[in-house]
This record gives C-alpha cells, sequence and structure tokens, in this order.
C-alpha cells in the first residue's frame, strides 16, 4: 500500500555555499518568518529539480515483517534499485498543478528474502512514485496549511522547523492489482520539516497518518474467512539528508540518506511491516558518456 506524500518518499535537495547564519538562526526556539521560509524553500525546490536528471544512486530497499512488540517476525526481503527524480517544469498532473516523481530501475539478481515465504511483493516500491517535497513548491503550497516555524538544530547545524497537515480535499484513491491494493491518501498527513538556516535545503521531514482509514474490500478479493474491508491503523516515516561531494566541476548536493517508515494495516489479521530505505554510490552523469563521482 502506498500513501501519496507518506509511505515511498525519496527527496533531493540542493545546497550551495553561504557565508553566515541569520540573526535567528542563533537563538534556538525563537520564532521566524514563515512566508518567507517557505518562499525560500520553494526556491531551492525548484533550482534542485531543475538538475536532479543528472543525479543517480543506488536504493537498497529491505522490508521487513514485524510482530505485536515491532520485533523482526521473519527474514526481511531485499531490492536495488538505480533511482533518479523527473522532473519537467512544462508539464502538470491533477488540477494543472507541476508533478515531480521518483523513478525507479530494478537492479537484478540483488532480491534476497526468506526462502518459504510467499510474498507478492505488494509493499515493493514503485517503478514511479510522488516526489515528497513537490509539496515545496509554489504552486502547490495550499495543498498543506503550515505553522509554527521556529529555529532548532538537524545534526548540530542550525534549522528553521515548519509543522504542517494536509487539506483533505481530494478523494482517496485505491486501486487493486491481483492481490495486492495500492491506497492513495492526498491530505491525510501531518508532519513536521527541517529546513537549512543558511541554504534552504530540506534536511529531515516526518510525516505520518493522521487518525486511521477503512476501506473495502471488493467481493472478488476477499479471501475464505477474511473481513470484507481493512484499515490502515498508522502510517509513518522520516526522511533524514546528507551532504554528498561531487568532483570536475566540484560541488556539495545535499541528498537523501536513509528513509524509514512503518505501516499497520488490518483486515484478515494484522500486517506490520517496517521499510527501511538506503542511499549510496551517488554519481552525476554530465554527457551522455562521461559518469562522475
Amino acid at each position: 500500500m502506498t500513501r501519496s506524500s507518506a509511505i515511498w518518499l525519496t527527496c533531493l535537495a540542493l545546497v550551495a555555499g553561504a557565508s553566515a547564519v541569520p540573526d535567528a538562526a542563533q537563538r534556538p526556539g525563537s520564532p521566524v518568518d514563515l512566508a518567507q521560509t517557505l518562499a525560500r524553500a520553494g526556491q531551492r525546490l525548484e533550482q534542485w529539480y531543475a538538475r536532479a536528471q543528472s543525479v543517480v544512486s543506488t536504493e537498497t530497499v529491505w522490508i521487513q515483517p514485524l510482530r505485536a512488540d515491532l520485533s523482526p517476525a521473519d527474514f526481511p526481503r531485499r531490492l536495488a534499485f538505480e533511482l533518479r527524480v523527473g522532473w519537467d517544469p512544462d508539464r502538470s498532473g491533477p488540477a494543472g498543478l507541476p508533478v515531480a516523481n521518483v523513478l525507479r530501475e530494478p537492479i537484478r539478481g540483488n532480491e534476497r528474502s526468506s526462502p518459504d515465504r510467499e510474498d507478492p511483493g505488494c509493499m515493493d516500491p514503485k517503478p514511479v512514485s510522488p516526489e515528497p517535497m513537490a509539496m515545496l513548491l509554489p504552486a502547490r503550497l495550499g495543498e498543506s496549511e503550515f505553522s509554527n516555524a521556529r529555529t532548532g538544530q538537524v545534526d548540530g547545524r542550525p534549522a528553521l522547523t515548519l509543522d504542517y497537515r494536509g487539506r483533505a480535499a481530494v478523494a482517496a484513491e485505491i486501486a487493486w492489482t491481483d492481490e495486492c491494493v495500492s491506497v492513495t491518501l492526498p491530505g491525510r498527513s501531518r508532519g513536521r520539516i527541517w529546513i537549512d538556516a543558511v541554504t534552504y535545503d530540506v534536511l529531515r521531514m516526518d510525516d505520518r497518518l493522521v487518525g486511521t482509514f477503512e476501506f473495502d474490500v471488493p467481493r472478488e478479493h476477499v479471501r475464505r474467512g477474511a473481513a470484507s474491508s481493512m484499515v490502515i491503523e498508522r502510517a509513518e516515516s522520516s526522511i533524514r539528508y546528507k551532504r554528498v561531494e561531487f568532483q570536475d566541476p566540484h560541488e556539495t548536493l545535499m541528498l537523501p540518506a536513509a528513509i524509514d517508515t512503518l505501516t499497520v494495516i488490518r483486515g484478515g489479521g494484522i500486517q506490520r511491516v517496517r521499510i527501511t530505505q538506503r542511499f549510496s554510490d551517488y554519481r552525476r552523469f554530465l554527457t551522455a558518456g562521461r559518469v562522475v563521482n
């Protein structure tokens, strides 16, 4: 199952040099200008999207079933992908809003899982999934309510924190494919974003489902003795970013380091799954035949 804003997440944001920390960043907990922070963060995101086509990474994913106490219940399913961000500012999605996507190509021969598990791969990352920081694009700020802009820190670095809550103005999208169901719940999450106080790049994002969400299971998908509905009881994620240096030309980019997701679903039993995503081997394509690490 996927949610557009939480479960399959990855984000890239550009870091550029700056000379001084704003005065507000020197006083942790002090309020900051919310509108200005959103405007500058959106500008930085657009700058990154304009260049993201040239950055590729390796994404390693572990899908771990859990017990009631959230300890491992079995061996994890392991997958690997080549990942990049797709962005075309001249194309728009539903309602005419700009769209950025995460694009995955599986790396063959890297899947490992319990040898006796019958896993249809319903929780595997999708080949194309929404890029979560698109919510900060100027044209899409109306999809969320932002508040509590204050100063703080991430890994010892001055940061500006924003709380947000989605606006549930769009109906849920539920799609069944064989044994798998995909659920998109726009506007039903809330969380916090940490933004670099100097560069206005995203440093961290935490997101969780507000409340629970119940939906009916079509008759043809109800197994004998199973429930006729499913409930997403818990869905939360956290993304962290790291600096990656490139040479020729030299520059430092802020890129995703890790995503941790926890999902609890009830219906015909309870499914508890932790998904761990780690990013490595960043490389940049400067020309058709030249790769720079």
